[in-house]
């Protein structure tokens, strides 16, 4: 059997004539975006420092289109909103030690969720590597070490014949289930020099599938045609493998509720008979999955939030398929399927015979949905409640949004309507701030025929401010939401219930509607009676706004036990 790609591409006519007579005044950056473009690469996220000039000289010979950031991390974020949202690698072009490490943080999060991001970073000249001894600037003794635990894979390039190589392989490895970032290094003096290689034309990799082993699935469509009462867990590796329509259709023919993560939000519609939507924090969910004699989870390692902060003990047998091989298993003994979300799916629904169906499913899950509604409703939380309600009836229902670490994201985890797969996206797999807003100009960028809406809290905006110079250059369609409570709300909250009283979370803040429009960016203030109809008009206008919401908003307590 031959495939393609096992075919000699022969050069054509054109690539040859371009092989043989290169344009002058090339040098390695120009490989750098060559390569990039040849793997299909239209946008490159970054910010330029001395030893990467070569590559962002390079940007201007090319067709790429370059959206700058004022800080690496927040770049990082908007290529990992990028990726989320186009399922490509997003190429992130950084500088050497400073401005590399403070790229750190978006990495992490790309990697806890399984973001395409292909990081490549300028590196000392070559004569300085091996020590930190030679006093470059920015120098670092082995700053690969730095990435080795972040990223997925670490490519060092040392001469210029291996870029293009190395970039295709990086290329691979973050398109590779479970996506991630990666990260390339490649010296100053490389990017610099003349080249003499001829323009690089080809460019296409084959990213590997992952296919469950049949074994497995035979043995997981058994035990789902014989469950009594299958339950569905969707994390994130549904929406990443786009596998939202086939678990539909898998859990309507088992007739199997469905609990989506919060990083599988949207995975399974939300007002469906048989979805439990996302109440993981809550015991009566908990008790439900308990109860399930097959649990099918997809897509999620079942982690601290997940699991209802470990409290979750199953009962009855666990499924679990998961693309990320040391997530198998890691906290439940399950009949473990290593292999991507769409494709194990695909065959369970061709493999599944005859399931016995539970007709009271659609009940029961009511049953549940009213138990935490009655719980919610006991603790006098109405306006919390209402300010998600106006940003939900606010937002076109196929807009993206992205959620800060803040307390109306942790309520929109559990309580919003994500309305569609892959539009609801937060920075709960790292957990770091200041991810909203950058991330929606990278969604952004991606997509400017959609509004996009971030939400900080005032801490996490303080993150993200000097990106509104970015929203306002590129005029990115972004409607930032600010939750302005003075200070570091959950961790007041949690500092409060812990020790009495809280420390360090106060903040001084600026007036965010004069910050906005200094930037000339139009900001509002809005109040919970005003805010669907202030944000409505904002993301019905082009190009960037912020509204700020002064509010203090309490988290809803979480029932960890029974």
């Amino acid at each position: 059997m031959t495939h393609d790609h096992d075919l000699v591409l022969r050069p054509t006519a054109a690539q040859t004539e371009a092989a043989l007579n290169p344009p002058p005044g090339r040098n390695g950056g120009d490989l750098v975006v060559e390569t990039l473009a040849g793997l299909g690469a239209t946008t490159v996220f970054g910010l330029p420092g001395q030893h990467a000039l070569g590559m962002f000289d390079a940007l201007r010979r090319s067709d790429l289109r370059y959206v700058g950031l004022r800080v690496e991390n927040n770049a990082g974020f908007a290529a990992d909103a990028y990726g989320r949202i186009t399922g490509e690698a997003a190429p992130l072009l950084l500088s050497t030690g400073p401005g590399a490490l403070t790229s750190l943080a978006a990495l992490q999060e790309a990697r806890a969720a399984s973001a395409p991001v292909l990081a490549i970073s300028s590196q000392v000249p070559t004569a300085g590597l091996g020590g930190g001894r030679h006093g470059y600037l920015h120098e670092l003794p082995d700053q690969a070490a730095s990435f080795r635990g972040v990223v997925k894979s670490v490519h060092i390039v040392r001469t210029q014949s291996q870029i293009p190589s190395a970039i295709a392989e990086a290329w691979t490895s973050a398109l590779t289930v479970p996506h991630g970032p990666v990260w390339v290094e490649i010296p100053q003096d490389v990017l610099l020099a003349g080249t003499p290689i001829p323009v690089v034309t080809g460019g296409d990799t084959f990213p590997e599938e992952l296919p469950p082993r049949p074994e497995l699935t035979a043995v997981a469509a058994d035990l789902l045609a014989r469950a009594e009462r299958p339950a569905i867990v969707a994390g994130g590796g549904v929406v990443r493998a786009d596998a939202s329509k086939k678990l539909r259709q898998l859990a309507e023919r088992l007739r199997a509720p469905v609990v989506t993560t919060f990083g599988g939000k949207g995975a399974f519609p939300w007002t469906h008979p048989l979805s439990l939507q996302s109440w993981l924090e809550d015991r009566h969910t908990t008790d439900f999955l308990e109860d399930a004699d097959v649990l099918l989870v997809i897509g999620s390692g079942l982690g601290e939030l997940s699991s209802n902060y470990h409290t979750f003990k199953p009962r009855g047998r666990v499924i679990q398929i998961e693309a990320d091989l040391g997530k198998l298993e890691s906290n439940h003994p399950a009949l473990g399927i290593h292999a991507d979300a769409r494709l194990a799916l695909q065959a369970l629904l061709e493999t599944v015979e005859e399931p016995r169906t539970d007709p009271t499913a659609p009940e029961r899950v009511r049953e549940v949905l009213d138990r935490v509604r009655a719980r919610i409703a006991s603790q006098e939380l109405t306006l919390e409640q209402d300010v998600l309600a106006a940003v939900r009836k606010a937002l076109p229902s196929r807009a993206p949004s992205f959620w800060d670490m803040t307390i109306l994201a942790y309520w929109a985890w559990s309580a919003f309507d994500p309305g569609a797969p892959n539009t609801m996206h937060s920075a709960q797999g790292a957990g770091g701030l200041g991810y909203a807003f950058p991330a929606a100009l990278g969604a952004a960028a991606a997509d400017p025929t959609q509004p996009v809406l971030a939400v900080s809290g005032d801490g996490g905006a303080l993150y993200s401010v000097a990106e509104l110079a970015t929203a306002r250059q590129y005029d990115l369609n972004v409607t930032w939401l600010i939750v302005d409570d003075g200070g570091y709300g959950i961790l007041r909250e949690y500092m409060t219930d812990a020790f009495g009283e809280p420390t360090a979370t106060e903040l001084t803040r600026p007036d965010y509607v004069a910050l906005a429009e200094s930037f000339g960016v139009p900001g509002v203030r809005t109040s919970p009676e005003t805010l669907a109809a202030d944000l409505a008009k904002a993301l019905a206008a082009p190009g960037p706004s912020v509204v700020v919401l002064p509010a203090v908003l309490r988290m809803f307590a979480p029932t960890h036990s029974g």
